[in-house]
């Protein structure tokens, strides 16, 4: 049987079906004997589907070296945005999917988040860490327009006086700016802005499903506007492919008002290594070879390297010459300072999920 992948289709980042890791049997599709009319008509548009995930907790907490929060939340498994480069494509092998075209179109829903933030957060241990809101995958992703689950969890998160950072793709979190603004004077909340490119069409065939780069800028402007902290992640950095916009990135950023920029190189851990390179085949053939070669440039000679302390950064002297780039540019756009720490000391218990008021407080 062929293992050519299946072709993506609108909206989709890839149609590939990797095999999973976790699984002895892997289906593939036989396209051999169709013509590419007969291939076209037999790939119809694939829906989204939205199933529930039973979650027994909600704060997950982390002890990599190269992740700087200690504690996430994920209201969503897999993301609909469909990046073709997602680092977290592998997490829906663990649920006996693949990692291609399953992760971005089988999204696992945590209907109940909030009710298991409300009583985490009640939990005698917890002193109101810093929490990453979207870790993983996205939490602004298309589908919380309609079940609005980060809005739920940021109705708690409000009442704690939690410290949150959020990082997304998506212009839709200013649709929460009601809450966020509040959350800002008392310093508890950051959002940042991940900028992958400027370039329109660029950022549709590789982040089929994102908010575009201008509307991305947008939502910069009107969080600096309400007093927000606010930055941009130039993220991932691709070499051979948006490594060169950098200091355009930077500008746009600063002049929407952006106070901080960070940036992370290019991972392809597993499977998002086929996925990738078939991205590359058929989105961007004319720099398939010249990507590649980069990539392998800042991975002595790989294309992947998971390695802490390298997978982030990356290492050789074309690596160190991005990492210059990004901080002289951030220098010149008074993007390379910090953003103030976030107040832990506000925390305090919301209600909890009893309704039981405390008698102390």
């Amino acid at each position: 049987m062929s293992d050519q992948p299946h072709r993506a289709g609108v909206g989709r980042a890839t149609g590939l079906r990797p095999p999973n890791r976790f699984e002895t049997i892997h289906c593939s599709d036989d396209w051999e004997q169709l013509e590419v009319a007969e291939q076209t008509a037999a790939t119809p548009r694939l829906k989204t589907q939205w199933l529930p995930d039973n979650a027994a907790t909600i704060i997950r907490e982390n002890d990599s070296p190269d992740i700087p929060f200690r504690y996430g939340i994920n209201p969503y498994r897999g993301c609909e945005h469909g990046c073709a480069y997602c680092y977290a494509r592998p997490t829906h092998e663990t649920l006996g999917m693949d990692a291609g075209i399953d992760f971005e179109s089988k999204i696992l829903v945590k209907h109940n988040a909030a009710k298991l933030l409300r009583a985490e957060l009640n939990r005698p241990r917890w002193r109101g860490e810093p929490i990453a809101l979207s870790g993983v995958t996205d939490c602004y992703q298309p589908i919380e327009r309609r079940f609005r689950i980060t809005r739920g969890l940021l109705e708690v998160l409000r009442e704690a006086r939690q410290c949150v950072a959020i990082v997304t793709k998506n212009a839709l979190v200013t649709r929460d700016l009601d809450l966020l603004g509040p959350m800002a004077e008392l310093g508890v909340v950051r959002v940042f802005l991940s900028v992958t490119t400027l370039q329109a069409d660029l950022a549709r065939r590789l982040e089929p499903r994102t908010s575009t780069p201008q509307a991305r800028l947008q939502a910069v402007h009107q969080f600096k506007a309400a007093g927000v902290p606010v930055g941009v992640m130039v993220a991932p950095v691709i070499p051979g492919l948006n490594d060169e916009e950098i200091p355009a990135i930077l500008q746009a950023a600063s002049e929407a008002g952006a106070c901080q920029a960070g940036f992370q190189l290019l991972r392809l851990p597993g499977a998002v290594l086929p996925i990738f390179e078939h991205w590359l085949a058929e989105r961007a053939p004319d720099k398939r070879g010249r990507v590649l070669a980069r990539i392998r440039d800042t991975r002595e000679g790989k294309l992947s390297d998971p390695r802490f302390g390298h997978r982030m950064r990356g290492k050789g002297q074309y690596a160190e010459q991005i990492a210059a780039t990004f901080q002289l540019f951030a220098r010149r756009y008074g993007l390379e300072k910090k953003l103030a720490p976030l107040d832990t000391s506000r925390f305090r218990p919301p209600l909890p999920p009893s309704g039981q008021k405390w008698l102390f407080s």
